[in-house]
């Protein structure tokens, strides 16, 4: 009873611990030693001492709880002041930068900081770049890679780009403006683009390190160098697509070598573009008003380096163009024929194309081709346009070279039996000068083949129009051409062969061989008026 009285009067004295209490338990206490219960009893009768040091035990502890409280606070608005003054300063730097005027401390102005301006880069002409090119340096450079890929020439021929591309680096586009020059410059202008600027040793060490490069690998490069060209094209027209106002892009690293490198091979060994022209022809890439430009200026080197490979690709490929809707227009017309223009007024063309006549078998203006030429040279008189009188001038030449094939030969009769058609479909269309120059030849294929009159006489009922227009001129012609031509029986038979098929529609014919037959001489058999007259009738 007495420790329970003890612990009550311990509780009623520890009003000041705060909410703290202490429980005791009887059993506990009665195991508890006899010096632990003489210091329960000793704190019973002076319990006030006791409870005082545990008060302050616990108010140290509340006062540092306090204090860290406290400064918990205190951090906390520091904390929330400093992001104020924070974001101040950022409405405050944004209202400078807003404003007209800069900001002023202590009564003067703030100074604007201003970026250091980049300096700028030495502009470097095509011109400069290739004087610094050294032949000396390009014979070993080449000599190397030589050796390091003899069996990959299309590896050498890449590293021989590469060479030209590190040496024009720093060319920019506005010293190489190579679209708005072949777009805007004449043939004579764009052909030298950009060799001009290359010195001849450098040139002549290409060149012949070139010569020495196989067909198929040179057929590679080119076709690379030319899609890498067009892909410049596609690019340009994308980033320009909308603008009013064209802009060159600035050129790539190899841009210039490109133009460079293609050149060479084209010019040593122009042949190579022959192989490739059924890529160029069915390739819709190549196609287009916007890649005549460039096609040109390839075959301007193809000619420069051969005359009559620049010829045979100006017939098959870039003169069918004309008769296409994509390039029937006057720019492509007159871009066209400004490289006929300059392959035949070229010194000593008509010699060398006529000795040329035939590139690896094949005409260099087959009868299809002279056929397109005849008719854009005499077209009706309402379809007569400024380029007719340019066609007029260099058709001669062309009819020449067409035709330039020697007398009863295996190619002779080819010639003839493929422009005979031709010629008597044109001399039918009812165009007076279209038809005069389709019965020359018509003639001109009776008079050289003989198998031509059977042709004739195959083919005569086809076309009827036609047969009246040549006999005719034979009519008004035929002294000259019994002058010329020793043999004419096979005609003979041929026109006999015709006035019986054809007598019973033909009411002037028999007029027509009368005359033939007088002024024939004693070349023609003894067959009489009359006897034409019978042949007529029946």
């Amino acid at each position: 009873m007495e420790e329970n009285s003890n612990s009550i009067a311990e509780m009623k004295n520890g009003n000041d611990d705060h909410g703290w209490k202490t429980v005791t338990y009887q059993k506990k206490n009665k195991k508890q030693p006899q010096n632990q219960q003489q210091v329960r009893s000793a704190a019973a009768g002076g319990g006030g001492g006791v409870s005082d040091r545990r008060s302050d035990v616990f108010r140290v502890i509340e006062e540092h709880s306090e204090e860290r409280h406290r400064k918990w606070l205190e951090d906390r608005q520091a904390a929330a002041a400093a992001m104020e003054d924070h974001s101040v300063v950022i409405d405050d730097v944004e209202e400078v930068s807003d404003g007209d005027e800069a900001p002023v401390q202590n009564g003067a102005p703030e100074e604007k900081k201003t970026k250091p301006k980049k300096p700028k880069k030495p502009k470097v002409t095509v011109a400069e770049a290739a004087s610094k090119i050294d032949a000396a340096d390009l014979t070993s450079f080449l000599a190397d890679i030589s050796v390091s890929f003899e069996t990959q020439q299309d590896i050498q021929l890449m590293r021989f780009a590469d060479y030209f591309g590190r040496a024009f680096a720093k060319v920019s586009g506005s010293q190489f403006p190579w679209m708005k020059i072949l777009k805007e410059s004449p043939v004579a202008k764009m052909v030298d683009l950009p060799l001009s600027n290359v010195s001849e040793d450098v040139y002549k060490t290409s060149t012949d390190w070139l010569n020495q490069r196989s067909v198929e690998a040179l057929g590679s490069f080119v076709l690379w160098s030319l899609d890498s060209i067009i892909s410049d094209i596609a690019l340009h027209q994308g980033s320009t697509k909308g603008a009013k106002k064209v802009v060159q892009q600035a050129a790539s690293k190899s841009q210039v070598a490109i133009f460079v490198g293609l050149a060479m091979v084209l010019r040593r060994k122009p042949d190579v573009l022959i192989s490739l022209l059924p890529s160029l022809k069915e390739n819709a890439k190549y196609q287009g008003q916007d890649k005549l430009p460039v096609l040109v200026w390839v075959i301007t080197q193809a000619c420069q380096g051969d005359l009559v490979v620049g010829l045979f690709l100006w017939v098959h490929f870039l003169f069918p163009m004309l008769s296409g809707k994509s390039n029937s227009n006057p720019q492509s017309r007159d871009l066209i024929l400004q490289v006929v223009e300059r392959i035949t007024s070229s010194p000593k063309a008509r010699t060398i194309l006529l000795n040329g006549a035939v590139r690896k078998g094949e005409r260099v203006v087959p009868p299809s081709s002279l056929d397109l030429l005849m008719r854009a040279t005499f077209p009706a008189n309402s379809a007569r346009v400024k380029a007719t009188e340019r066609f007029e001038a260099v058709y001669p030449l062309l009819k020449e070279v067409a035709l330039s094939v020697s007398s009863g030969s295996k190619a002779m009769k080819q010639i003839t039996q493929q422009m005979l058609p031709f010629a008597i479909k044109a001399a039918g269309e009812g165009i007076p000068e279209l038809a005069g120059e389709a019965s020359n030849l018509f003639i001109w294929c009776l008079t050289e083949n003989p198998d031509s009159c059977k042709q004739w006489d195959n083919i005569y009922m086809e076309n009827l129009d036609a047969s009246v227009v040549i006999l005719k001129k034979l009519c008004d012609e035929w002294k000259i051409h019994a002058e010329k031509h020793s043999v004419v029986d096979p005609l003979k038979t041929t026109l006999r062969s015709l006035i019986v098929k054809v007598s019973f529609s033909i009411q002037n014919l028999n007029m027509c061989a009368a005359s033939m037959l007088a002024g024939c001489g004693p070349q023609l058999p003894s067959v009489s008026v009359p006897r034409i007259s019978y042949l007529l009738v029946f």
